[in-house]
């Protein structure tokens, strides 16, 4: 496949541009920058100025904020299909936070100028952005009442739930998944310090709600972990 076939082949599976036509992809696709991404390379860093958004082709991307003792807290992983650092296309300012590949990732580079141009040209265009940004801010809101309201071992505990619920099978022992992150990449996602999230593992364990081989969790009672993510 053609570099150029690749990105109008990325473009079309993001939700943003869908209504778009071939031609109008192709305009897109011939000004954008594909960059492969090694596991943990950077794409951008906070306080950088704005050079487009970035659509995911292959591979996982986490939007991040970094406080001054080194501390992470993910604010979104993004798949592919997804985008990341639209609201700077549009609001004049630099990236407010930073990015890096999760994984090995590839990741194409669309001009701010170039996506302005289009959402004047395709209003439909705007009103997507609108609502992607919308969703990210209530996503955002919830985070930050989350992170305000709850215990580390209720976030964990509803992490864990996600988990099970969007990527576990069922089998005679209970739920079992693979986790994706180490301790210290689920300590970032929930707030929290990777001593905090072992210790809440382990006793997660001992109250025998869940087991775990290596990464392989088991979630033998999913009502009990549930229980756990809403207690008070």
């Amino acid at each position: 496949m053609s570099p150029l076939s690749a990105s109008l082949e990325t473009l079309r599976r993001v939700a943003l541009f869908a209504d778009l036509d071939d031609a109008e992809l192709e305009f897109l696709a011939r000004r954008a920058i594909a960059r492969e991404c090694a596991a943990g390379e950077m794409i951008f860093s906070e306080g950088e100025p704005c050079r487009g958004l970035y659509a995911i082709r292959s591979g996982q991307v986490k939007v991040f904020k970094t406080s001054p003792d080194g501390r992470e807290q993910v604010l979104l992983i993004a798949s592919p299909g997804g985008t990341v650092a639209e609201l700077p296309v549009f609001d004049g300012g630099p990236y407010p936070a930073s990015a890096s590949a999760v994984n090995e990732a590839t990741v194409l580079e669309v001009r701010k100028e170039d996506v302005r141009q289009l959402c004047l040209e395709h209003p439909e265009v705007a009103l997507k952005l609108l609502r992607v940004v919308g969703a990210r801010l209530r996503r955002l809101v919830a985070m930050i009442e989350e992170l305000s309201f709850t215990t580390v071992r209720q976030r964990l505990a509803s992490l864990l739930v996600r988990a099970a619920q969007s990527q576990g099978r069922k089998t005679p022992r209970g739920v079992e998944f693979e986790l994706p992150w180490t301790h210290q990449e689920l300590a970032a996602q929930i707030g929290t310090v990777r001593e905090l999230v072992s210790r809440n593992l382990s006793r997660l364990q001992a109250t025998g709600i869940i087991a775990m081989e290596g990464r392989k969790v088991t979630v033998a009672k999913l009502p009990a972990l549930e229980a756990e993510a809403q207690s008070s």
